[in-house]
């Protein structure tokens, strides 16, 4: 087991606060939006074999069926099929949605072939691969997910008073869902900005009023002002009035599949992904926005966020389930005195520590603690590697997040 090193990404939307509060260390004053716990090549922890740092995906590439386990390479590959973050949101993130496999290797392909550099800023697929990904709120977390049924979006809209938004109405009034869904969308995010930045001011004028004057909808106007604010005229305003509005309360969970719009807006929660770079924006962004892209990926349904609570076993592992298989999250919440937790050792896997103080003890093959044998204290923030068959125990006083994949 190694103790992981891990980098932060300072993206402009971060808190400045909240992952500083999390690890016991004094603000910058920069943001600092996401704690990247994995193998991503984009920023992979490292860990200390006695030779220095290395990078994990380094360690991983060097001998991917001792560090992953031969089931796991031959299901995804030689690389470590998950990203564990702490995400923190000081601001509204792009609304966004994330392509399934399938559409996710064509588009990576047909890129390739047109010969579009993989970093270029108007490049959708950076990869072949889908991102699934899952959300846990270790604060109370507000977002957007999913649109909302087309006749409470127009009561929604309608509340708002602007006449410029009532063509969108009549149109979520009298079409089919899914056409009454892909035609306001492609004409929100279709409208020249300079034509629909009045629309968008009206909007959330109305909006930051009503949002004080309580009713059904006034958390979710309170959040599209809000959203406003940080993006005066941008037509993604329009768009996130279509999703569900929605507050995660700390240890809540939701899952974001392929093709369902989404955005944070503020709180810190632990995020997993599969490991991939695929996005496509629909607004709330300076970055590239591929909008006949974005609506062939789109899916057009209305649907309950579905909030996840976790389930517990009799061993103590409470299990967010996801339809995933590049993922797993589970968490332990640990007690004093209480008895080592054995843990699953057939893949390799992340522990991540968010409350209290957590020790990793390796194990005999029997279950029992080894004599002389390794340990890793883990503060806040602090987090371990495991790799596939390495018998360990957890224990200590505190939360716990294990991050592995399906076995």
């Amino acid at each position: 087991m190694d103790r992981l090193t891990n980098t932060i990404r300072p993206y402009a939307w971060g808190s400045t606060t909240a992952i500083p509060e999390l690890l016991g260390t004094s603000p910058t004053g920069e943001p600092q939006a996401e704690l990247w716990m994995g193998a991503h090549p984009g920023a992979p922890s490292r860990v200390d074999r006695g030779s220095g740092p290395v990078p994990l995906d380094q360690v991983i590439a060097a001998d991917p069926r001792a560090e992953l386990g031969s089931a796991a390479v031959e299901r995804f590959g030689p690389r470590l099929p998950f990203l564990l973050k702490v995400l923190a949101a000081g601001s509204p993130l792009s609304l966004q949605v994330h392509p399934d496999l399938a559409q996710a290797a064509a588009g990576f392909a047909d890129e390739e072939a047109r010969g579009i550099p993989v970093d270029a800023p108007h490049r959708n697929y950076r990869d072949a691969n889908h991102k699934p990904e899952m959300i846990v709120a270790l604060t109370p977390f507000e977002g957007l997910c999913g649109f909302r049924h087309p006749q409470e979006t127009a009561d929604l809209l309608s509340g708002l008073g602007v006449d410029s938004l009532k063509p969108f109405v009549d149109i979520l009034h009298a079409h089919p869902e899914a056409a009454a869904l892909r035609e306001v969308l492609t004409a929100v995010l279709g409208a020249e900005r300079h034509a629909i930045a009045g629309t968008v001011g009206e909007a959330a004028e109305a909006a930051g009023r009503l949002a004080g004057e309580g009713g059904p909808y006034a958390d979710a106007y309170a959040a599209y002002a809000s959203i406003a604010h940080t993006y005066p005229g941008d037509p993604g305003v329009i768009a996130a009035m279509l999703l569900n509005h929605i507050r995660l309360q700390p240890g809540e969970a939701l899952f974001l599949g392929a093709g369902i719009p989404h955005a944070y807006l503020s709180g810190l929660g632990v995020e997993i992904m599969a490991n991939s770079d695929n996005v496509l924006r629909c607004g709330l962004t300076p970055k590239h926005v591929d909008v006949p892209e974005l609506l062939r990926i789109v899916r057009f349904e209305s649907a309950d966020p579905g909030v996840l609570r976790p389930e517990a076993s009799p061993d103590g592992e409470e299990l967010y389930t996801t339809p995933i298989e590049e993922f797993r999250l589970s968490r332990y919440a640990l007690a004093a005195g209480g008895a080592p937790r054995a843990l699953d050792d057939r893949t390799a896997q992340i522990l991540l520590c968010t409350e209290g103080t957590a020790t990793v003890r390796a194990a005999h093959a029997d279950g029992t603690a080894g004599e002389q044998q390794r340990e890793l204290a883990l503060a806040p923030g602090q987090s371990a590697y495991v790799p596939a068959r390495e018998q360990v125990q957890l224990l200590g006083e505190g939360t716990v997040f294990r991050a592995t994949v399906v076995a």
